[in-house]
């Protein structure tokens, strides 16, 4: 069995390299949104043209990074969002709900002080983690049968 798993949500820390390199020698292919945080936001007005006011630059950047983040939710069979500590990722509750939506299994990656703001992502979700580590393992449980340790 091979696994496509998306990774959305916070782009600040390396969580996303810590879930791709422990998960080295699974057959799991790693999908998601632009981490480059400038590129993320202009790439509305980089591609569809300058915008004056601050509003539709960020609508035109939200609409084009939506095209890629609904493909690759669609796609994944695995959905992992991240909720960071510094930032608020409303884009990450979205996504959340989305792929909740669209019936993908959902593992959500948060902190234990969040418990109560995201009750009802973590309902949504099969699985919620704190450390990527923990993701890595429930990602080689499902396709090995195999537990840590």
């Amino acid at each position: 069995m091979a696994l496509n798993v998306y990774l959305s949500g916070e782009i600040h820390t390396d969580w996303r390299e810590q879930i791709v390199t422990g998960a080295e020698g699974l057959d799991v292919t790693f999908s998601g949104p632009v981490t480059d945080h400038a590129a993320s936001d202009d790439c509305g007005v980089a591609i569809l043209g300058e915008e004056p006011n601050k509003y539709w630059h960020d609508h035109k950047g939200a609409k084009v990074n939506a095209i890629r983040t609904r493909l690759g939710i669609e796609k994944a069979d695995v959905v992992v969002v991240r909720f960071g500590e510094k930032y608020k990722q409303w884009n990450a509750a979205f996504d959340a709900g989305y792929a909740s939506a669209l019936g993908k299994s959902l593992i959500v990656l948060s902190m234990p002080e969040h418990q109560h703001a995201l009750k009802e992502v973590h309902a949504a979700a099969l699985a919620t983690a704190e450390e990527p580590e923990q993701v890595v393992q429930i990602l080689r449980y499902v396709l090995n049968g195999s537990l840590p340790g």
